[in-house]
């Protein structure tokens, strides 16, 4: 009887141990998942350890030449065989065919897909100068920054057509969150990325699960009792069009063998308010979530693409036809989804580009352009290059459409990482850069060097002239600069002419006559030359 109790003492204490390990290290009951083998061996190394203390043997050789002690070496042996396997016959040595095709891109041109782009859609700025402005936010609002911080995660979505970075606060320490908890976290910070407009936005509901949180409201405990096979790669935290806040979660699927071709199958959102889940496969997620797949996870899908193009030997050693993204990526808003934007090199590293690829991160679509031109690094040097005395750093850059030209458009940040000015790059003559202290400015400045250098003649630049007389003429201040803005008889057409480029402008009245070389715009035209 004593004998059975011990048994059932020491199942239950297995029991106890092993539920103390899963939910501290969660990991999925799923064969595809490392962390589940590593589950396994910790259950296996309990019972040995338990079954070793209640024999009381009295040495160790006694233990080592236990029929139990040998079994359970066993199975952790075979675990690591297995698992070791595993990992071999899922990994490109083996399936290199099967990693290249795990991408689909389509080749598109340039000019047909990016159109010119609204400059109050640009985002100006990069995570680093977001996370200052959120801090700067968080610093002001005395109620709360003694007791929450900003999250670091700052995702970059499209919201009512506007790129922007929202992150959640979080508990300040554990104690905080001790005292806080049951109340949740109040808000949550958004920045716009055209405006750089920073808002605190309050909630009616707060947030009661989240990565702050240390029990079961702990998003990913949350996530793992409601899907205990499912595997989540990175987690994201978007708003709706409403401006509720939810997690979005990704859920992978394994392609190849066991552990190997990682893609996203299914999306599951969990409303940050109330923790209730919905479970969509990847194709049916709603239109408002942009971060389905991970910027990380689809510049590796096209590394695999573009280095095993002809084999895994070769990849290695001939290396023949093999390319690789550039080292770094943006965000480009288009189509009211949020893309991954990176240059494609060769892999020889020549430091410079053959063409980019725009990836969406919500349905995985590829595009391929074929452009060559500078290397993203290198236009970045070019531009840092123009205002080497003020020591500013530039930004990664995001590709834009400035006259039909595929051109580098870039932030200009100072020691302090605040944005100063702003620079445009032409990809593929990268000498040519143009700096403006707004992107308006910035904007002129380049189509005027296009012009000067003969790039926009050459290329089929939609530089024209109109000559006729004055109808309206109004003045207005824009960041402490000024502008005259004309309206010729005849014409619908607004011209934006900068006193600075243009002095003779402010001796111009109603009626006179002018004639104006121009590049149009969508709202205004960008004045070349005044006469």
């Amino acid at each position: 009887m004593k004998k059975v109790k011990t048994k059932i003492l020491l199942t239950l204490l297995i029991v106890i141990l092993a539920g103390i390990y899963y939910y501290v290290t969660l990991p999925a009951i799923n064969i595809h998942a490392t962390g589940f083998w590593g589950f396994l061996i910790a259950v296996v190394v309990i019972i040995l350890g338990l079954y070793a203390l209640r024999k009381k043997f009295s040495s160790a050789a006694e233990v080592k030449q236990s029929k139990v002690m040998k079994v359970g070496i066993t199975v952790i042996l075979a675990i690591v065989v297995v698992f070791g396997i595993g990992a071999v016959l899922s990994s490109p040595i083996v399936n290199a065919k099967k990693y290249r095709d795990l991408l689909t891109i389509e080749e598109r041109d340039f000019t047909e897909d990016i159109q010119p782009v609204d400059f109050n859609q640009i985002p100006l700025l990069d995570k680093d100068s977001a996370s200052l402005l959120g801090n700067r936010k968080m610093g002001s609002m005395v109620d709360m920054v003694s007791q929450f911080e900003v999250s670091d995660l700052y995702s970059q979505i499209n919201y009512n057509g506007k790129p922007v970075r929202v992150t959640p606060l979080v508990y300040a320490s554990p104690i905080k969150w001790l005292t806080n908890q049951s109340e949740g976290i109040p808000a949550y910070i958004m920045i716009d990325m055209a405006t750089q407009d920073t808002s605190l936005m309050k909630l009616d509901q707060p947030i009661k699960y989240s990565g702050a949180e240390y029990l079961n409201r702990n998003i990913y405990r949350h996530l793992r009792f409601n899907f205990p096979t499912y595997i989540f790669d990175q987690l994201s935290f978007e708003i709706d069009d409403e401006g509720v806040p939810y997690w979005i979660c990704p859920v992978k699927k394994f392609e190849i063998g066991l552990f190997g071709g990682q893609t996203v199958g299914r999306v599951v959102l969990c409303n940050a308010q109330t923790g209730e889940c919905e479970d969509y496969a990847l194709e049916d997620c709603p239109e408002w979530i942009d971060r389905a797949n991970s910027a990380d996870l689809l510049v590796q899908l096209y590394n695999y693409h573009g280095t095993l193009i002809n084999g895994y030997i070769n990849s290695i050693f001939g290396q023949k036809g093999c390319l690789k993204s550039t080292d770094g990526y943006n965000y480009l808003a288009m189509d009211d989804d949020v893309w991954v934007y990176t240059g494609v090199t060769s892999v020889s590293g020549d430091r410079s580009n053959v063409g980019f690829v725009l990836m969406n991160q919500r349905t995985r679509e590829t595009r391929y352009y074929k452009v060559n031109g500078a290397e993203e690094h290198s236009a970045m040097e070019s531009a840092e290059g123009q205002v080497q005395n003020l020591g500013y750093t530039s930004t990664f850059p995001i590709l834009l459409n400035i006259s039909s030209e595929p051109t580098y458009f870039m932030a200009l940040k100072d020691g302090a990482g605040l944005v100063k000015k702003y620079a445009m790059v032409n990809i593929q003559k990268y000498q040519n850069v143009a700096i403006g202290d707004t992107v308006a400015q910035c904007e002129q400045a380049y189509v005027k060097l296009l012009s000067s250098s003969g790039i926009a003649q050459e290329n089929g630049g939609e530089m024209q002239k109109l000559s006729g007389n004055i109808e309206r003429i109004a003045q207005s201040v824009i960041d402490g600069n000024s502008h005259f803005y004309l309206v010729l008889t005849g014409s619908e057409l607004i011209f934006d002419i900068p006193v600075q480029d243009f002095l003779q402008v402010v001796t111009l009245q109603e009626g006179d006559h002018v004639t104006i070389e121009y590049v149009p715009g969508e709202t205004v035209c960008t004045v070349l030359s005044l006469e």
